[in-house]
């Protein structure tokens, strides 16, 4: 099956807005979310930035073939002295994980946008802890660096990235 990234335009923002909540009630299962009297998730935050700021914010689908698989948010920093790049958020449906896309969307994505990045779990979600190191290990042979965050808990690695063809 042939992967694809699209980067999102305005016009197609909906869909995020749309999936984003069921990236959300996967986080149920690790922060306290809950649903409003409508049976939704609260909005998530921000979201509309990221067709604000072109070439600081980036929103992405993953495709499986012709069918959405998942999306990812990026943030490029201005003068950060941490990180070029932020994995903002990073969700795959279900019936995609453990086949190759996340893995490959997040190589295609730190190949897109070389520089220095950081990636952040949540201190629970060891599911997604492991599966970052294991791509971001690979991904940079084991030349990473990662640091707990102080008050959370939740571990962020730290690396850089290079254009591979």
């Amino acid at each position: 099956m042939a992967l694809a990234l699209e980067l999102v335009p305005r016009s197609k923002k909906r869909v995020i807005r749309e999936m984003m909540q069921f990236y959300l009630y996967d986080f149920t299962y690790y922060l306290n979310i809950e649903l409003n009297d409508k049976g939704r998730f609260p909005e998530y935050p921000g979201l509309d930035e990221f067709w604000s700021y072109p070439g600081r914010k980036f929103p992405f689908l993953i495709y499986s073939g012709s069918y959405i698989a998942g999306f990812a948010l990026v943030d490029r920093y201005i003068d950060s002295s941490e990180s070029d790049y932020y994995m903002t958020e990073f969700f795959i449906l279900h019936k995609y994980r453990r086949a190759g896309v996340g893995r490959w969307a997040a190589e295609e994505l730190f190949n897109r946008y070389p520089g220095r990045w950081k990636v952040t779990q949540v201190h629970n979600n060891t599911a997604a802890q492991a599966f970052w190191r294991r791509v971001i290990g690979e991904y940079t042979a084991n030349r990473y660096e990662e640091i707990l965050h102080p008050e959370h808990g939740g571990p962020s690695q730290y690396f850089t990235s290079f254009r591979q063809n």
